[in-house]
Parts: structure tokens; C-alpha cells; sequence
């Protein structure tokens, strides 16, 4: 195709510089799908290249094409050339995306593409700064980047565009730093200034930019602001990436000392009264923290009397304790008109800056001659005193070892201020301002990611954003490594470096850049730790709990408790461990994945399964005492205790420990089912121990994750006991969650491997609690057979507790079958048998069974005393299952005695009890007393709605009862009398 197709009218345009776009003549082209867009970038960036067909399949799909890739690229071939040329006839060639070989062409003349017009331009203005001829050069820039139209190619997918596009951003900058510089030549600072100023700060690594700031403010005479930019270019370089300042800076810094005609190089006068300005520079980027910025900046710069402000910074490596503090010395810095004075004290290193070294250095500062400077610590702190007097001067010590190093600095006067920062705390006095820094927010750590790989790309990949700062646990120098890799690899998608951090035994290794590691700077914090810190700090991060208790410590370190506690104590001082509560541990998630990483090349295999042991035998023992009944029943099961627990003085008591640890149980539960063979048994104990969770509501799909994987480690190692056991754990959370259909499959596995394990009790409690759900799904004669055989087992080894629990079943099947009499003579016998046990939580449970089969005979009076007292029970033991349960019981004698309004208020208070405690089955029960209640009441609408929402629950859970409810509502066949289902425990 001829030049002239490219000129009037007819004339093909494309852009580049921006949104990909292309014109015909004065109409812009519809240019198709962001695939099909692609295809066309492909060609256009390759300016009249071929691109072959894996050409186009690497760029657009990577390696994961899809099935018909070859067809999929004829098609946009076709339509791009119906778009380009639809003059051309059938069964004439394309003259403009053409077919060559194996694959395509795009034939348009060069300046039809506004990247090569750019690049024409860009090398026109080269050739004319070598001629001398700086204007020509300065017109051809401004020529070459007046396209630009933002982001180059905005939302063109492939794997390749990334690369494209950070090359094509990288030329504009080099463009716009070639005129830039050509302004400051030709026009002088004024005029160019505030555009270097917006650049830099937009791109602070770009260290060209940041040179030519600093010759436009040298030039503007403010030679010290200049050097200010080359020291916050070079912190930046050194922390972001670990490099020294390049050629570009180097030699903007050394013309700072070039004196102009007057003999001035415009830095500070030297032989003038000493003004120390030693504060590092700031963070251009710095992030989030406002209001404490905020709040420390107040306190910094208002004079009170007395003597310095002090605020003492402590916080974990890795933190941004040393760069809040700079960047709060900065802001203050006005305020202090006679110097700020910096020292990094070294205090994680293994040499702390001597106090008496640091005084000289300072002392020197504030021009005092070496022959006057004492050598004692303190006639040097009495000299540092006097010179401050009279003077507003800001202290900045960084990196504090402890309070012994920095306490010959706080005695200044009030006109003075100092910032202290440490891993230890604290560090400063009584009357120091102390600020223990936690990690960033998530909204925090995204910002600063924007600003380290830019704002754009972040938000075009904001879930995998968020992932990638979770994943490093919103440490701010976690999340500047990945910022800094990232932006050094600007094809890289993010999820690319979030499946990286994904694999927790690697995550450590990935966060580096250069020389600059997370663990590097962990590792300084563990040097400082004496021997038994070092062997607590390992130890204590094996455990998978959220916390660790100083109780818990004490087991896993083997040591007696308050040995435990001081060490946790002493790391928390030390900023390894964070104080959640009183005598309650945690790690940041990355601290204990270096800690775990020490533990596994200092600790044997042996000495890790040991303390993760003993942390589960502690658990065990503490849950024998947990609850009323549970020591009774750990040793009618034969669960011994190998190790002391805790006891406790009260059931409230006991029962907080219980709902505190819950999350801790099961995660050592879980991972003793992943550990070889050894910790399965004391696991399954504590899973079956556990069971007073189930009844406050907690912990729900957890505990039966975590019965579920000790089953399935049971089974493959053969252990049939702790099978059975943790089997019938399993049941009671299934139990509860009302999943009757799963839960007799369950119980029958746990009576298969119980009995196979001889286990007799065990299988004994499983017939019992599968009796119970038979009974539920209406399965009466096999439900008799099962308590009989279980009455016999108890019977034969005098088991008390497990026969008055088998009567307690048997009675509710002989009040369906109308047998009252027995009924009430079991659920008597069954209270004194507890009551004789001295087992106040089944007394509860005695108390409501008995209640429920005389209000089934009628005995109104009777059932409500006996349901109140179980209601007093439960409430005194924080029971709030049992609780709404036993209400929504007592909703049903009120009914039954004509006081519809009590109780529709009963079963009020038991639907919000039981949706608390997430039982359906029992909130199903609670809802279609209130309809009957409601009905009682004249509210026929209110009945209908929840008896409806009771049969949507029931017949989600499979329960019988489904049917009775909807012929409540008029739908089905079933129970027409009115009354409500017998839906209840």
C-alpha cells in the first residue's frame, strides 16, 4: 500500500502514548475486545516487523493459551482488516495487515504511529544538544511528548504488555528529564523547580530526577535543601534497594562544593556558630500514622516546664520506628532553630554506641573544642547540659540498646525535646511519652505500596494488592521489599509474588531485595536474647494457637509458671512477643515464622514433638476441671492426667478459661493429628473433654474439622481407641449442629471402633447419644434395643453416671409411647442418680428431662418447678445452649396453662438465645412455640411466619418434624390438633 492511503481524508492514524486508539481519515475507529486490541499493539510496537503466530500467542496468553489460540487470531486478523481497509473488495489482498509466513504484518508508513513520531523527535533533539543547539533540541522534546496522554496502553491484557508499557514509561521520563534539564539551562530554576519537585516525589528512585532538583535548588542559592534531597535520594536507595547513589547524584552532590563568583558554594558557613543539622532525610513516601504524627508533633513543640520532652519509640524490627521518628523530627524541626542533633546508637548490633562517645560527638556539634571535652560520662553529660541551656535544640536517638545508654541525654532543659527509638521498652523516663508501634493497617500498607510500584497498578489488582500485604503482615518493611521488587519487575503480576509468600516455609526467603531482608532484621533482635530467652522465643512460636497463656508457656518450656511468665515478659520488653492481655502471649505472624525457623535448626525433631506434648497433656489435665462432672468423667474414661493443669475456684471461673482457650484447643488438637504417631490419644481425650464448648455455642466447624482429621489419623495408624474417640467427639458436633442424618452414620462408627478397641464405656456413651438420634428421626424400637444394651454395660461396670445418662434417654421414648408412668419413675431415678454423683451440669440435664416428661403427663405445676430449677442451673454455669433450650421448654408449659403471653415473651428470649448460639434445631422448636403462642394471641400472621421459618429449618436439617410444621400451615398432611412439634432436645 502507497503513502498516499495515509494522506486527506482516508488517512490511518494510530496512538500509542495513552489509550490505544486509531483513526481513519477524521473518524476514530471502534477498535474491537481488549484481545483483539492487543493484537493490533502487538504489531503496532513491532513498527512494520512481523509478528509470528507464537508470537502473538506469547503475548496475549503466556503459557496458558487457549484451545483454538491459531483460530482466535485469524479472527481478529479479519476483523481489523475490515476495519482498516473496508474499501477492499471480495477476493482482493489486504495491503495493510497482511499475512507473511506464519504470521502478520502491519504496513503503514512511520508516521502514521504517534510512538515512532515520538522516537523521531527524542532522537532529533539528541543530535541537536550535540550541535549546541539547545532550543532546536528543547522544541523537539516538547514535540516528541505532546501526545502523551497518561498511562501508556490503559487496559490491553497479555503478559507481555506490562514490559511494553514500563519500557514506554521509562522513555517519556528520560524524554521529560531531557527538556527539564534544557529549561533549568536555558530559563533557570524558577520556572522549573516545581515540576522537578512534583516528578521526584512522584518517582523518589528515579535519581536523575532527583539530580536535577538538586542543581535547580543549588542554583536558586538553597544549596542546603539541595543537599537534603541528595540525603533522603541516598536513604532511599540504600533501604528500597541497597544501593549507593549513582553517577547522576554523585556528581549533583559534588557540585554543592563548587564555590560561585563570590567565593560562596551557598552551604552553611562553616567557621559561623555551629547550627548541627544532622537529621537523616526524610521519607518522601512516608505513610499513614497521621494522628500519632500528629499527636507527637504537639507534644514535641510545645515548651513545658521542668525539663525536654521525651518520647521513647519502641516497637519490633521492621516496624517503621526509626522512620516515624524522622519524619516527626522533620516536622518539628522549625521549632528547634539552634539544630537537631542524630545518633544511631547501634543498639541491636553487637557493639552499642558507648554513651560518653556519643556526648563527645554531640558536644563537637555544638562547638565545643576537643581540648575542652572531659573524658568522664558525666562531667561530658554535665557539659551537654550546659550548652543546650538557652537553646531549642531536638535530640534524635536512634536504635536505643536500653535505658542505661540513652539516660545521660534526657536531662535536658524544657526547651529542649528528644526522640528515642528501640526494640526494647522502655526506654525513656516515668514522665517519656511511650509509643509502642504496631504494624500498619491494611488500608496503610496498601497506600504504601501504591506509592513504592504506583497507584495505578494497585488498583487494577486490588484483591491480589491486599493478599500481598496480608501476606506480610502489614509490616511496613515487608511490605517495602515487595513494593521494591515489584517495581523492579513491572511484568510481574502481583499474584505472581503473593503465590510465592503463599508457601509460610518460604515466605522468610522471598522478602528480600538486594541486601535487604525481613530477616536480617529479625535476626538483630534475636542476637540481643541470653540463652533462655533465645530457647522461650523458639519454643513458644511452635504451637498453632492464635495466643499462648503464661500457663501454656510454663507447659511448653517445662518450666514452673512464674519462671514461664518473666521470660515471655522479658520478650515482649524486647518487642519479639506482643502482651494481648494479662498473662497472654502472641508473635506477629512473621516474627513466629522466623521463630519457628530457629527452632528448626536448633531444636530436635524430639525436642519439638516434647514441648508440643506437653502442651497437650497441660490442656488435657486443665479441661479434667474445666466443667462440673468433668473429672468425674475423664476418669470413668480412663484419661489420666501426666502433667499438673490448672484448677479453678469457681464454674464461671473455669468456664471463661474454657471459651478463652477454645481457639487454642483445637489448634493443638489439629496439630497433634498432623504429628507422627505418639499425640493422638491425649488429642482425642481432649476433643472428647471439649464437649462443654459444644453446649456455650462454641467453637462450630472447627471442632469438627479438627475431629475429623484425628479420625482420619487414627484410622491410617491403626489406633481404633482414639478412633472411637474422636469419632464420638465428632458426634457431639454434629450433635448440636442439629445434623442428625451425618450424625447416626458417626455414632455408629464410634460404637464400631470402640467396641473393636474394647473401649467399653466409650461405646457405651456412643449407644446412647445414637439411641438419642434415632429417637429424633422417630426410629423408637431400634432406639430401645441400643439403651438396653448400653443400661448393661454401665450396669456391669458400675457406672453411675453412664446409667443415669442412659435413663435420662430412655425416658423420652417411653413419653412418646405413652408409657407415663415409667417415663416420670426413669427421669427420677436419673436425677437422684446425679444428683448423687454431686455432678451439678447433669443435674441441669436431669432437671430438664424430668421437666419435659411431666408436662408430656400433664403435670403443668410439677414440669415448670422442675424447668426452672434446670433454667437456674444452666444460667449459674453460663450455659446458654441449655439455657434457650430450657426456655423454649417453659414457653411450652406456659402455653399449656393458657398464658399466651408469657409465653410468646419465653420464647422470644429462647430464638434469640439459641440463633446466638447457632443451634437451628432448637431455634426451630423456640419458633414454632411462638407460633403457637402468637396464635394464642390473635397474631395469625406472626404464627404463619414462624412456623414457616421453622419448617424451612427443619426440613434443611431432614428432621421429621418438617412434616408436622407444615400441616401447621395448612400444606401437608400430618398433625392438624394445633400443637407444636415436639422439635426439642
Amino acid at each position: 500500500m502507497g503513502r498516499e492511503m495515509f494522506t486527506g481524508d482516508t488517512g490511518l492514524r494510530f496512538a500509542l502514548l495513552g489509550r490505544l486508539r486509531a483513526w481513519r481519515g477524521g473518524r476514530e475507529l471502534e477498535l474491537g475486545s481488549p484481545q483483539q486490541q492487543a493484537f493490533l499493539a502487538v504489531l503496532l510496537l513491532r513498527q512494520e516487523q512481523a509478528a509470528s503466530v507464537a508470537d502473538f500467542v506469547e503475548a496475549l496468553w503466556g503459557g496458558n493459551p487457549p484451545p483454538r489460540a491459531v483460530g482466535t487470531l485469524r479472527t481478529y486478523a479479519s476483523r481489523l482488516r475490515k476495519l482498516l481497509e473496508p474499501e477492499r473488495g471480495a477476493g482482493e489482498s489486504p495491503r495493510v495487515l497482511v499475512s507473511v509466513a506464519d504470521g502478520y504484518a502491519l504496513h503503514v508508513p512511520r508516521e502514521a504511529v504517534d510512538l515512532a513520531r515520538f522516537e523521531d523527535h527524542v532522537a532529533s533533539a539528541g543530535r541537536a544538544r550535540a550541535a549546541g543547539q539547545l532550543a532546536e533540541a528543547r522544541a523537539r522534546l516538547r514535540l516528541a511528548l505532546e501526545p502523551w496522554q497518561g498511562d501508556p496502553l490503559p487496559g490491553i491484557p497479555g503478559t507481555a504488555m506490562d514490559a511494553h508499557r514500563a519500557r514506554l514509561a521509562d522513555q517519556r521520563l528520560t524524554a521529560l528529564e531531557a527538556r527539564l534539564e534544557l529549561d533549568l539551562e536555558l530559563d533557570g530554576p524558577q520556572l522549573v523547580l516545581a515540576e522537578l519537585t512534583g516528578l521526584a516525589a512522584h518517582h523518589p528512585l528515579r535519581e536523575r530526577l532527583c539530580a536535577l532538583q538538586m542543581q535547580a535548588l543549588h542554583r536558586d542559592g538553597r544549596s542546603a535543601e539541595a543537599l537534603a534531597v541528595y540525603d533522603n535520594a541516598r536513604l532511599l536507595l540504600s533501604e528500597e534497594l541497597g544501593l549507593d547513589p549513582g553517577r547522576d547524584l554523585a556528581e549533583a552532590r559534588d557540585l554543592l562544593t563548587v564555590p560561585d563568583a563570590t567565593g560562596s558554594t551557598g552551604l552553611p558557613d562553616l567557621a559561623a556558630p555551629p547550627l548541627p543539622a544532622q537529621l537523616p532525610g526524610d521519607l518522601a513516601d512516608f505513610t499513614g500514622r497521621a494522628a500519632l504524627v500528629a499527636d507527637l508533633c504537639t507534644l514535641l513543640s510545645s515548651e513545658r516546664p521542668g525539663a525536654a520532652a521525651v518520647v521513647a519509640v519502641s516497637g519490633a524490627g521492621g516496624v517503621g520506628k526509626s522512620a516515624l521518628a524522622v519524619h516527626v523530627a522533620h516536622r518539628v524541626r522549625e521549632f528547634f532553630p539552634h539544630g537537631q542533633l542524630y545518633m544511631d546508637l547501634q543498639g541491636v548490633g553487637g557493639h552499642p554506641a558507648d554513651p560518653a562517645t556519643v556526648l563527645g560527638s554531640f558536644l563537637r556539634a555544638l562547638g565545643v573544642d576537643d581540648a575542652a571535652i572531659p573524658e568522664g560520662l558525666a562531667e561530658r553529660s554535665a557539659l551537654f547540659r550546659a550548652r543546650l541551656t538557652g537553646r531549642r535544640v531536638l535530640i534524635l536517638l536512634d536504635n536505643a540498646h536500653g535505658p542505661e545508654q540513652v539516660r545521660p541525654f534526657l536531662s535536658g532543659p524544657p526547651s529542649c525535646a528528644v526522640l528515642v527509638t528501640s526494640r526494647a521498652k522502655p526506654v525513656g523516663p516515668a514522665s517519656a511519652r511511650l509509643v509502642d508501634l504496631d504494624v500498619m493497617t491494611p488500608g496503610e500498607a496498601l497506600e504504601l505500596l501504591g506509592k513504592v510500584m504506583g497507584r495505578a497498578r494497585v488498583a487494577a489488582e486490588a484483591d491480589d494488592a491486599a493478599r500481598l500485604v496480608s501476606a506480610c503482615g502489614h509490616l511496613p518493611l515487608a511490605v517495602r521489599i515487595v513494593a521494591a521488587r515489584l517495581a523492579t519487575r513491572p511484568a510481574w503480576p502481583l499474584g505472581a509474588l503473593h503465590g510465592r509468600l503463599a508457601d509460610e516455609r518460604h515466605r522468610l526467603a522471598e522478602l528480600r531485595v538486594a541486601d535487604l531482608t525481613v530477616e536480617a532484621a529479625f535476626a538483630l533482635g534475636h542476637a540481643q536474647l541470653r540463652p533462655d530467652q533465645q530457647r522461650a522465643f523458639r519454643l513458644l512460636a511452635l504451637p498453632d494457637g492464635p495466643h499462648v497463656s503464661s500457663a501454656a508457656a510454663a507447659a511448653v518450656l517445662g518450666l514452673p509458671e512464674p519462671e514461664a511468665e518473666a521470660l515471655c515478659e522479658s520478650l515482649v520488653d524486647l518487642s519479639l512477643l506482643e502482651s494481648v492481655a494479662p498473662g497472654r502471649y502472641r508473635y506477629h505472624d512473621l516474627l513466629r515464622l522466623y521463630a519457628r525457623g530457629r527452632a528448626s535448626a536448633e531444636e530436635s525433631p524430639e525436642g519439638r514433638a516434647a514441648a508440643l506434648r506437653r502442651l497437650l497433656e497441660f490442656l488435657v489435665s486443665t479441661v479434667r476441671t474445666s466443667y462440673p462432672g468433668a473429672l468425674d468423667r475423664a476418669e470413668r474414661l480412663g484419661m489420666t492426667a501426666t502433667v499438673p493443669g490448672l484448677s479453678f475456684a469457681t464454674a464461671e471461673e473455669a468456664g471463661a478459661w474454657l471459651a478463652q482457650e477454645a481457639p487454642c484447643l483445637v489448634a493443638a488438637v489439629r496439630q497433634a493429628a498432623k504429628a507422627p504417631d505418639g499425640a493422638l490419644a491425649p488429642a482425642a481425650d481432649l476433643l472428647l473433654m471439649t464437649e462443654g464448648l459444644l453446649e456455650r455455642g462454641r467453637p462450630g466447624p472447627e471442632f469438627e474439622q479438627a475431629a475429623e482429621e484425628v479420625v482420619a489419623a487414627a484410622l491410617r495408624l491403626g489406633d481404633r481407641r482414639s478412633a472411637g474417640r474422636a469419632y464420638l467427639a465428632l458426634g457431639h458436633g454434629h450433635y448440636y449442629a442439629a445434623r442428625l442424618r451425618e450424625l447416626v452414620v458417626v455414632y455408629r462408627q464410634a460404637v464400631a471402633e470402640s467396641r473393636a478397641a474394647g473401649d467399653a464405656l466409650v461405646m457405651a456413651d456412643a449407644l446412647v447419644l445414637l439411641a438419642r438420634c434415632l429417637y429424633h428421626l422417630r426410629h423408637h424400637d431400634e432406639t430401645r434395643a441400643l439403651l438396653t444394651e448400653a443400661l448393661a454395660v454401665f450396669r456391669a461396670h458400675a457406672d453411675r453416671l453412664g446409667e443415669a445418662n442412659a435413663l435420662g434417654a430412655r425416658c423420652r421414648v417411653r413419653q412418646t409411647a405413652g408409657e407415663t408412668a415409667p417415663a416420670v419413675a426413669d427421669a427420677e431415678e436419673a436425677l437422684v442418680l446425679h444428683q448423687g454423683l454431686g455432678n451439678g451440669r447433669r443435674v441441669g440435664f436431669a432437671l430438664y428431662e424430668l421437666g419435659v416428661v411431666l408436662g408430656a403427663a400433664g403435670r403443668t405445676a410439677e414440669s415448670a418447678a422442675r424447668l426452672t430449677e434446670a433454667l437456674a442451673f444452666f444460667g449459674a454455669r453460663c450455659n446458654r445452649l441449655w439455657e434457650g433450650l430450657t426456655l423454649s421448654r417453659l414457653a411450652e408449659n406456659r402455653l399449656a396453662t393458657g398464658r399466651a403471653e408469657e409465653a410468646a415473651q419465653l420464647a422470644r428470649t429462647a430464638v434469640a438465645t439459641l440463633e446466638e448460639v447457632r443451634n437451628d434445631r432448637g431455634r426451630a422448636h423456640a419458633l414454632a412455640v411462638l407460633g403457637s403462642a402468637l396464635v394464642g394471641l390473635g397474631d395469625h400472621d406472626g404464627a404463619r411466619a414462624h412456623r414457616r421459618t421453622a419448617h424451612e429449618i427443619c426440613a434443611r436439617l431432614g428432621m421429621p418434624e418438617a412434616d408436622d410444621l407444615l400441616a401447621l400451615l395448612g400444606a401437608g398432611p400430618g398433625r392438624q390438633d394445633g400443637a407444636e412439634p415436639a422439635l426439642g432436645p
